[in-house]
């Protein structure tokens, strides 16, 4: 389906959504029923088809894509209006089975005004409705009664639902600008950290080239000391951007599960994630960031290749007989296949990694794709290293 408050991306989703709207069009078989019947007139039948058409075109139009893309106020108003005019010509020329259109301008209201608005238009709808069947004849005792209730439950439920669509909408900017801040203040950090490093040694770098360059014509031997003084203080900045850098890079487990979490939502996954990341004060030096390695690794393949519809990650401290481990499985229920995968970069990578740490990691295609990673907790890790076959 496609997320709410984002316009469908594709057929298949546009499909589904107009599916899930048009269930709720079962309600106008009372005007087809009425149609179908043939005690109109031939006129009044092929003028009743085409107001009924136009009806739901309108309909359709104004809630498949008003709750996505809102349309501007003016075009809300029209097609209100036009939905409105129709119900009301259709139910004093016709029959009292149209009085259901009401019901659905309603909803309409419900689903495009703004609360404040659609407070008083959903119930003047309805108002208007049962006015309208005072002058049809026996309106009031088989159908007003019948939809006075589902005209206002279904205004007011719709008015809830735009604005869930509304906050879905808010909350998924509000994370955009979280994460983007997130990044500037990255930046302005890293920034800060740099010049920290680099200042002082480039300034100390600075006066000794002058200091080497006075020196140079009249004490060689002085001069050269304070080039030994610039090689040294160069080589102890690099080694400090190097530490700055790498720390900088370093993945972390409680990161690597929030980024899975945003890339698989983000892709139409249901994600079932641990609501922790904290490993035992045993585990050996280097798990947290291979596991974390683990993680972002197998939720790139999950969106990029698996076409799953959920991912479980589990992470969990076991007991076997070859003492205890920390075990990390991330299963999906997407395209598997008989047999083993075959070996490729991807896990031999991590299987590279795990076992710095004396760990393992597995992984199984069948109904769906499941990788294991295993890491001792014990002071003699387990030996060997488990296969790495190709992730999908």
């Amino acid at each position: 389906m496609a997320a709410i408050g984002r316009p469908p991306e594709n057929r298949q989703e546009a499909g589904r959504k107009l599916l899930w709207i048009g269930i709720w069009l079962a309600f106008l078989g009372a005007p087809v029923s009425d149609l179908l019947k043939g005690h109109h007139t031939v006129w009044a039948t092929v003028l009743g088809w085409l107001a009924l058409v136009a009806f739901v075109a309108a309909y359709l139009a104004l809630v498949f894509r008003h709750t996505a893309r809102p349309y501007a106020r003016s075009t809300v108003a029209s097609i209100l209006a036009f939905m409105a005019a129709l119900a009301i010509l259709t139910s004093l020329t016709l029959d009292a089975p149209w009085l259901v259109l009401f019901v659905y301008v309603s909803v309409g209201c419900g689903a495009a005004l703004p609360m404040s608005i659609a407070k008083f238009a959903i119930p003047a709808v309805t108002g208007v409705m049962a006015l309208l069947g005072l002058t049809t004849k026996g309106a009031w005792g088989d159908f007003v009664p019948g939809l006075t209730i589902p005209a206002l439950l279904g205004g007011f439920a719709m008015s809830g639902v735009r604005q869930l669509v509304r906050t879905t909408v808010e909350l998924r900017q509000a994370r955009a600008t979280v994460a983007q801040l997130a990044a500037n203040e990255e930046r302005l950090r890293l920034a800060r950290d740099l010049h920290d490093l680099l200042g002082h040694s480039l300034s100390l770098i600075t006066l000794k080239s002058e200091l080497a360059g006075r020196m140079l014509p009249d004490h060689p031997d002085q001069a050269a000391q304070q080039v030994a003084d610039i090689e040294q203080v160069s080589r102890q900045a690099l080694v400090d951007v190097r530490e700055a850098v790498s720390g900088y890079r370093r993945a972390t487990l409680a990161g690597e599960l929030a980024g899975a979490r945003t890339a698989l939502t983000a892709a139409g996954v249901t994600a079932d994630l641990p609501a922790t990341a904290e490993l035992p004060d045993e585990a050996p030096e280097g798990a947290e960031e291979a596991l974390a390695w683990v993680v972002r690794e197998a939720a790139t393949n999950v969106v990029r290749h698996s076409g799953a519809k959920k991912c479980a990650i589990t992470l969990d401290v076991r007991q076997t007989l070859d003492g205890r481990f920390v075990e990390l499985r991330i299963s999906d229920d997407g395209r598997g296949g008989p047999g083993a995968p075959v070996p490729g970069n991807g896990l031999t990578g991590l299987a590279e990694r795990l076992a710095k740490t004396g760990g393992t990691v597995e992984s199984a295609s069948s109904k769906g794709f499941t990788l294991i990673a295993r890491i001792p907790l014990d002071e003699a890790p387990a030996a060997g290293l488990g296969a790495s076959p190709e992730s999908h």
